[in-house]
């Protein structure tokens, strides 16, 4: 996801939104939720946000939410799979209680002064106001985030807490900070709005509507982020789950095998031994092949040099970066972004 920068922007007064009770609170009445889409926003991350609450409706045989899908200027909306979406404009005085702002690639072409403006308007008049995948890049140029705990996608947690230094960012599937939240991406907006179902109506009907998507690996919120999935593993291998878990935090500093096994208590042959059972290779190649493809999306969604992804991604030096990243994907890191963009 391209980096959306955010030193040009005064930080926002935190003592101008209003003091309202946490919306992840049991309460019987509806909750008007507004969702600001973006254009280049993917089908997943929007359904992620609006299937739970006509699940709940459904489930509950009432109106426990009700939505209304709003952009910057109104109109279409075009999503990454070429599908465009009605909207109304965001109005100043928005008539629903929470915003979630749905938000995807281009974010630098999309995130205008007069939307972080209208933004910081209607913060004030909302009980809470969140943003999913991109969205929190949206959210933290404001500087609504300021002060508070946020995340984003694993892929760019290292570029957001790099850009935006007074958010504390975390590695968590969504975050809740106050009257703001934040999730990694599409599968964390669902976990985050099942929270939301469970803390406002209790965990039958979470349950309810999560059994409905067949959503069986539902996380709590400080559940980590993974470059990988280990939900097989966690219910398999749950110390081959760990140690990937370790792995895909320290892409940029990298720990031997056998620290690695040390850390979820086992030998080295132990671990190599788990790892050729249950992902078919050694610890060492798994993790290099984690980092390669780290570095993989670097050289096609950053303008990073060669030099910077080494180091991001765990390489001693840039020759030895070129050499595994050439044999894992036949061509150079700057003939792949090149031909990428042409």
């Amino acid at each position: 996801m391209p980096v959306v920068h955010g030193s040009e922007y005064a930080p926002y007064d935190q003592s101008l939104m209003k003091s309202e009770e946490n919306i992840f609170r049991v309460e019987a009445d509806s909750l008007a939720v507004g969702i600001l889409l973006l254009a280049d926003s993917n089908m997943l991350s929007l359904a992620s946000c609006i299937d739970p609450m006509r699940a709940a409706n459904r489930r509950a045989d009432r109106q426990v939410f009700s939505w209304q899908l709003v952009s910057p200027e109104g109109g279409e909306v075009r999503l990454t799979s070429g599908i465009d979406i009605a909207t109304d404009p965001l109005a100043a005085r928005p008539d629903f209680d929470v915003l979630i702002v749905v938000a995807g690639f281009n974010l630098t072409r999309h995130t205008t002064p007069a939307l972080l403006r209208r933004l910081r308007e209607v913060a004030p008049r909302l009980r809470a106001i969140g943003g999913v995948d991109g969205g929190g890049w949206i959210l933290a140029r404001t500087g609504l985030l300021d002060g508070q705990t946020a995340t984003t996608h694993w892929e760019d947690l290292e570029e957001f807490a790099d850009v935006f230094p007074r958010i504390n960012v975390v590695h968590d599937r969504f975050t809740i900070s106050g009257k703001y939240f934040t999730t990694g991406g599409a599968a964390p907006a669902i976990d985050m709005m099942l929270h939301l179902i469970r803390s406002r109506h209790g965990p039958k009907l979470a349950e309810s509507v999560a059994s409905a998507f067949i959503y069986e690996t539902v996380q709590g919120a400080s559940a980590p982020q993974m470059p990988v999935s280990t939900a097989r593993l966690q219910r398999t291998a749950p110390k081959a789950a760990r140690a990937v878990e370790l792995m895909g935090k320290s892409l940029g500093d990298p720990g031997s095998a056998a620290e690695i096994a040390r850390a979820v208590g086992l030998s080295r042959r132990g671990l190599e031994l788990l790892f050729q059972k249950e992902l078919g290779r050694s610890p060492g190649a798994f993790f290099l092949g984690l980092r390669l493809q780290e570095a993989r999306r670097m050289v096609l969604d950053t303008a990073l040099p060669a030099q910077e992804i080494a180091l991001r991604t765990g390489f001693t030096s840039q020759s030895v970066f070129a050499r595994a990243f050439r044999r894992e994907f036949g061509m150079s890191a700057s003939d792949l972004r090149r031909l990428h963009r042409r």
